[in-house]
């Protein structure tokens, strides 16, 4: 029986320039941080030699190749697990549309269970890697690299993205009281809606291409991470709130689809009760409302938003690792 516990993310600035379609002639930078809401994956031996994966339903499959849910089937055929085992999963928050970066999470949490299972010990590093190329080089999917190296890494990283396919991942060197008052000022929302990221970063990486507003625009957003990373560094807080609210008017003029009239009225509402910044987590239209405030603010915020539900958090520095192995 091996368990994996692997945190979910909070992404502040920079989203979208881990997309291909951009970073790969401009270069890309997030900041972001792990928090203490995470995915468990379980994965038991087998009585048989057949496969029982538990998720949003539970399938039993004869082999690797009838097994329906993509990212299990090609994480066992990637580390060449023929079979005998059961899969489960779990999530402390809804496990998609959320904007906390589930999906890239449990492909992590799979993926160290998975290791482990076959008695390995495998780096932050080759996690990442090997999350990525399940996601956007088997599967295809049309998402960036960030969520991936969060999840396997842990803690508040300033993650660059390179041309050549390269990430850099950097802790973010800032006071200890620093990190705990940003951690304290921050709040979160859940909007109950939720939607899938694929379409949206689809549109968004046609939207880029070939068209220089949009990738000035993205430009921006980089060198605002770059900002937001310094601001931390050296302590400054005040700024904070600032870039976050820069950042969300500048991703908002990439696609339609990252807002949407419900969750503009939502923000407009924090915003008069006393947020400095915020945005939506993730892809957009959906997933959870993040905002930076004075703690004196939060509770007119949370009155003013009084039909979401806040979720309670704190930042996580380690990223995934193995609970339970027997």
């Amino acid at each position: 029986m091996i368990i994996s516990r692997t945190p979910l993310r909070m992404s502040f600035v920079g989203g979208g320039s881990d997309l291909p379609s951009f970073y790969r002639e401009h270069g890309g930078a997030v900041v972001s941080t792990t928090i203490d809401q995470y995915i468990y994956v379980t994965v038991h031996k087998k009585f048989d030699d057949a496969i029982r994966v538990s998720h949003a339903r539970t399938e039993e499959a004869a082999s690797v190749e009838a097994i329906a849910h993509p990212l299990v089937r090609e994480a066992l055929r990637l580390l060449k697990i023929p079979g005998g085992l059961e899969i489960t999963s779990i999530s402390d928050v809804p496990s998609q549309g959320t904007g906390l970066g589930s999906s890239s999470t449990f492909a992590v949490g799979l993926l160290q269970a998975l290791h482990a299972y076959q008695g390995q010990a495998v780096t932050a590093e080759t996690l990442a890697r090997e999350a990525c190329a399940l996601e956007i080089d088997i599967l295809q999917e049309p998402i960036g690299k960030q969520d991936q190296y969060a999840a396997a890494h842990g803690g508040l990283n300033f993650i660059q993205f390179h041309a050549d396919g390269a990430v850099s991942v950097q802790p973010v060197e800032c006071a200890p009281e620093t990190v705990r008052t940003f951690q304290r000022r921050t709040l979160c929302f859940y909007t109950g809606l939720t939607r899938s990221a694929s379409a949206i970063l689809q549109a968004q990486q046609e939207a880029v291409r070939g068209n220089r507003d949009k990738q000035d625009v993205l430009r921006h957003m980089v060198r605002l991470a770059h900002a937001f990373k310094e601001a931390l560094e050296h302590g400054d807080l005040e700024a904070v709130g600032e870039l976050l609210h820069a950042n969300w008017v500048l991703k908002k003029s990439l696609v339609d689809a990252v807002s949407t009239p419900a969750i503009d009225a939502w923000y407009e509402k924090a915003r008069h009760a006393g947020a400095l910044g915020g945005k939506l987590l993730g892809a957009g239209s959906a997933g959870f409302l993040l905002f930076y405030a004075p703690e004196e603010a939060h509770p007119a915020i949370a009155q003013a938003l009084g039909d979401l539900r806040r979720m309670d958090f704190h930042f996580e520095p380690r990223g995934s690792s193995i609970l339970f192995a027997q």
